[in-house]
């Protein structure tokens, strides 16, 4: 409940409200969809951003200098050649469900992008966090005369190396996939790690992790706090780095390159994107890091025939409010009396990054939001439909496509950027961002529970 004289900023909160009607909404956790009032063409956007597609492609580089090591450490990623990525798939029956559900025909073709099923870590935080782990190591190496970077790779995987590496530390604040990602690799190449974890990470995460000689220091609180303890500790201690999901270049620019990977993917299935057949693309949000550089990746690539539009939980809408308001990172969702309370682990972030913010600001489309219960009913229908199986923060992009058609503000998008007539020839691609590492007993539950909330609804009606 919100007093009615809590000031937020030096505003209260009906001032917040006659400025930003929409925040009655997002106060009363109902679904919401937001539209970019800052959006503009790439080649302007681009302009004032200090990345560019250079900096993309050095980081694809250097993965491809490590998929010799990949490759030998991580027998799956084989087929690949080393390589960290994941299958595209149509879910043409999960798209007919989709339809029902929301009494909404959806114009184009459906896609779901496989990032759940990533090697090494099972979710999108594979690209950045790996990658940033993977930098750290070479630049240390190579500083030490112990590594050139015309060597094959997986000399890595040997004693010299992994005690080389055990002189230093990773630190990393997380709700959950960040931090496995990033113990997983750091402690295959010897690094001590230690992962900052929210409440809300789930039990088993922190068991993987534990189970891999990381040392995880749980918190009563919520993501920020993790990230700011984390932090803190590791400034402390000169052989320690620490990644900062919030601010971390080198995490933008990991997740930035399956832009480029997709690129290819696309032309593999002969799908076309240009000005009359638009791309649309719905991400799960949390602090913002990984949809961050995966659509900043994206604009780079198919410039403005390419729409991105963020997910976020109705009781976690940071990226939302930071976005709406251009005040990022100086508010919370809690400041306005939300919870941040979401079943969505991955998603359960109080305040975005402001680095992705500030940004995204010209590039991003938009940001919907979507109730848990919904969540866990899309689980299940994606299961039965296409047997892809996903944790509860994967499945908010499933939503998107039905959201920008059926919506007042998503009707006007498409009408202001000239797309309405040319949707029947758009690709929609859901990206689907963790699920594969989910003990079978909870993906079990989550299921479970999709098919009652699912039964609920249908009883009502």
């Amino acid at each position: 409940m919100i007093i009615e004289t809590k000031q937020v900023l030096g505003k209260t909160i009906n001032q917040w409200i006659a400025d930003y009607p929409l925040f009655d909404k997002l106060i009363k956790t109902e679904e919401v969809f937001w539209i970019n009032f800052n959006y503009e063409n790439v080649q302007s956007a681009i302009k004032k951003i200090n990345l560019s597609i250079n900096d993309v492609k050095d980081a694809e580089k250097r993965l491809l200098r490590f998929a010799s090591y990949i490759e030998k450490v991580y027998p799956e990623t084989k087929v690949n050649k080393g390589t960290i990525e994941s299958p595209i798939v149509p879910i043409p029956n999960m798209k007919e469900k989709l339809e029902n559900l929301y009494n909404q025909k959806i114009s184009g073709n459906l896609l779901m992008k496989l990032d759940s099923h990533l090697p090494i870590s099972g979710s999108i935080k594979a690209r950045g966090g790996i990658y940033e782990v993977l930098k750290h190591a070479e630049q240390l190496a190579v500083r030490e005369g112990l590594l050139s970077i015309h060597d094959n790779y997986s000399i890595l995987d040997n004693e010299k190396f992994k005690h080389f590496f055990s002189k230093y530390t990773i630190a990393v604040g997380s709700t959950g996939n960040l931090g496995l990602s990033i113990g997983i690799i750091s402690a295959s190449l010897g690094f001590k790690v230690i992962v900052h974890m929210s409440a809300d990470a789930k039990q088993w995460k922190k068991d993987i992790l534990r189970s891999k000689g990381v040392q995880v220091i749980e918190y009563q609180s919520d993501y920020s706090k993790a990230v700011e303890e984390g932090r803190k500790l590791s400034d402390t201690d000169l052989m320690s780095h620490f990644i900062d999901d919030e601010n971390s270049i080198d995490l933008f620019l990991g997740y930035a390159v399956a832009a480029l990977r997709l690129e290819q993917q696309l032309k593999d299935l002969y799908i076309k994107v240009d000005e009359d057949h638009p791309l649309f693309v719905y991400i799960p949000c949390g602090v913002g890091g990984g949809p961050g550089g995966v659509t900043f990746g994206l604009k780079l690539i198919f410039q403005d025939n390419v729409h991105c539009f963020f997910a976020e939980p109705t009781h976690s809408p940071c990226m939302l409010i930071g976005s709406m308001t251009e005040l990022h990172d100086q508010v919370s969702v809690q400041d306005f009396g939300i919870d941040n309370i979401t079943a969505a682990d991955g998603l359960a972030v109080g305040r975005a990054s402001a680095f992705v913010g500030k940004t995204l600001k010209n590039l991003l489309s938009g940001v919907y939001t979507i109730e848990d219960t919904m969540l866990f009913k899309l689980l299940a229908t994606l299961t039965d439909t296409e047997g892809i199986k996903l944790e509860p923060s994967a499945l908010a992009g499933l939503a998107g496509p039905v959201k920008l058609l059926s919506t007042t503000q998503g009707e006007k998008y498409l009408i202001d950027h000239n797309l309405k007539d040319k949707m029947t020839q758009a690709t929609h691609i859901v990206w689907a961002t963790g699920g594969s590492m989910v003990p079978a007993e909870e993906m079990d539950k989550y299921y479970h529970q999709g098919v009652y909330l699912s039964q609920k609804t249908e009883e009502k009606s």
